[in-house]
């Protein structure tokens, strides 16, 4: 990582703590309304025994509690740029009676699965993460690239409200930006030209009239 994309990371880890120091306290209470399709990316998951899941941007643990209910014996991960989200994590997370959950302080867009313990990950997921992720796409490609062959990405996050009234979609885009959110309108085209070149296979599903996007990206074993 250069000087300047280090700065920049650093730029954006401090924005997010500020922006997250009180929102955590109440914010799986009021995202509960709008960022949906989250219960349909992790039941779809399909978990083998003893498989890993990461999530990347895992906030306050909200995702990783629910799939360590759905897929009690997965083996959990969860790496956020705010450590100020994972105060709330480790609480939620370190509860007597939950699967233990391995949890670091990274950037989505460099990071090593060796930070965790591990050679890769089956399972890797990315809700709602994206569209505040600056260089989103090398976020990607640090998810690809700690695929275990055979293992799968999993997106949610906002679309472009392509079958929603304009007056809605603009609304909501100007809401958004207050919380520097930024949908990312080419999340298809980047992901295909991926598959295209690798091979590997994407799945892709809008919900509610364009309101959020799902992604599924299936590493073919070699």
């Amino acid at each position: 990582m250069t000087a300047i994309e280090t700065e920049a990371a650093g730029s954006h880890a401090d924005r997010m703590d500020r922006m997250y120091r009180t929102q955590r306290h109440f914010y799986d209470l009021t995202r509960k309304y709008y960022l949906f399709g989250r219960d349909t990316l992790i039941n779809g998951l399909e978990v083998p025994a003893g498989g890993s899941v990461l999530e990347i941007g895992c906030g306050t643990g909200r995702n990783l509690a629910l799939i360590g209910r759905r897929f009690p014996q997965a083996r959990l991960f969860g790496l956020d740029i705010s450590a100020e989200m994972l105060v709330s994590a480790e609480a939620k997370l370190g509860k007597p009676g939950r699967t233990r959950t391995v949890l670091r302080v990274a950037d989505a867009t460099d990071f090593q699965p060796s930070e965790f313990g591990e050679t890769g990950f089956d399972r890797i997921v990315v809700s709602y993460a994206l569209s505040m992720i600056p260089d989103w796409e090398k976020a990607i490609d640090a998810a690809i690239a700690a695929l275990n062959p055979g293992g799968s990405l999993h997106i949610a996050d906002f679309g472009q409200q392509e079958r929603l009234p304009r007056l809605f979609q603009r609304g909501l885009q100007a809401w958004l930006k207050r919380f520097h959110v930024t949908p990312r309108n080419t999340m298809v085209t980047v992901l295909k030209a991926k598959t295209a070149k690798s091979h590997d296979v994407l799945e892709f599903k809008p919900i509610g009239r364009g309101y959020a996007w799902l992604f599924t990206y299936r590493r073919v074993a070699k």
